[in-house]
């Protein structure tokens, strides 16, 4: 297992790398005259346990407002609540040995021009001393929707998950689809795409492979749409509907967001944590 984790981590840094160039490059080909955009690139450091990451955030880009693609392999000893809530999901011998290890990458995009959606996508794996998981999807935020786009993202997503098992995609589509949901707003954040978590069909090979599938289909379902809709002309009042939107982000990886809430809580530093919160939302 040591094998396979050390793969994992070294290939969502590897992915975290390509997602990095393609964004500066989309970056370069927008036509303006403003300075293209670039990744400010920090170490992270976990706390007084072990691991850490990556933290690469571009900011005011000429197609990115922000935008993070974040990567870690950390490990160390879950918290008591950490434990609570992991052995009240059933993970076995987690009560006994709370000692962990996880890898990922995780991305959050807030873009320039309100006409292109916003857009999330982590996978990751982890580890315990009695069980081992894979996780992850993407999900799309548009604030103006447009339908193709929506059609579009789905279809990447649909197409690397039926290379696994026809049956991933109808049922992590429906997982993304609770998964993101407002309770407190009635309303899903966004579009969705797929989500899924706990992957251990006891084949650790074919649920890596997937995970990789879930990866590389992220540029292919966002790319196009980032690209069409980066220079569609807008006004103020096209601002301030993408500003409110993003308040339904904000509160949902604020309030429900278990990504967040894990980074928190096992003492990851806390702006690589808080990376996916937008630059300005506004509420009504």
């Amino acid at each position: 297992m040591q094998d396979q984790r050390q793969r994992a981590a070294s290939w969502f840094q590897e992915l975290r790398d390509r997602i990095v160039l393609a964004f500066e490059d989309l970056e370069t080909r927008h036509p303006s005259d403003k300075p293209a955009g670039r990744f400010e690139v920090l170490p992270t450091q976990r706390g007084e346990d072990g691991g850490g990451g990556l933290m690469s955030v571009m900011r005011e880009g000429r197609v990115f407002e922000k935008v993070g693609v974040n990567w870690s392999e950390v490990h160390g000893t879950l918290s008591p609540k950490a434990q609570a809530a992991m052995a009240a999901r059933g993970v076995p011998g987690i009560e006994a040995d709370p000692r962990f290890w996880a890898s990922g990458i995780s991305l959050v995009a807030h873009m320039q021009n309100p006409h292109a959606p916003a857009v999330h996508m982590n996978t990751r794996m982890f580890w315990t001393p009695g069980a081992w998981w894979f996780g992850g999807g993407a999900d799309l935020n548009p604030c103006i929707e447009y339908d193709e786009d929506t059609a579009h993202f789905h279809d990447v997503l649909k197409a690397a998950c039926a290379r696994h098992d026809d049956d991933y995609y109808p049922r992590f589509k429906a997982w993304a689809d609770e998964y993101f949901f407002i309770p407190h707003r009635g309303r899903a954040r966004g579009v969705g795409g797929i989500f899924y978590d706990d992957l251990n069909t006891g084949d650790c090979e074919a649920d890596f492979a997937f995970t990789r599938s879930v990866g590389e289909a992220f540029l292919p379902a966002f790319l196009p749409l980032a690209e069409q809709r980066m220079t569609h002309d807008f006004d103020e009042a096209d601002r301030q509907t993408q500003l409110v939107h993003r308040g339904l982000y904000a509160e949902y990886n604020l309030v429900y967001d278990r990504g967040t809430k894990f980074g928190l809580e096992t003492g990851h530093n806390p702006d690589a944590v808080l990376m996916s919160l937008p630059p300005l939302a506004k509420w009504v």
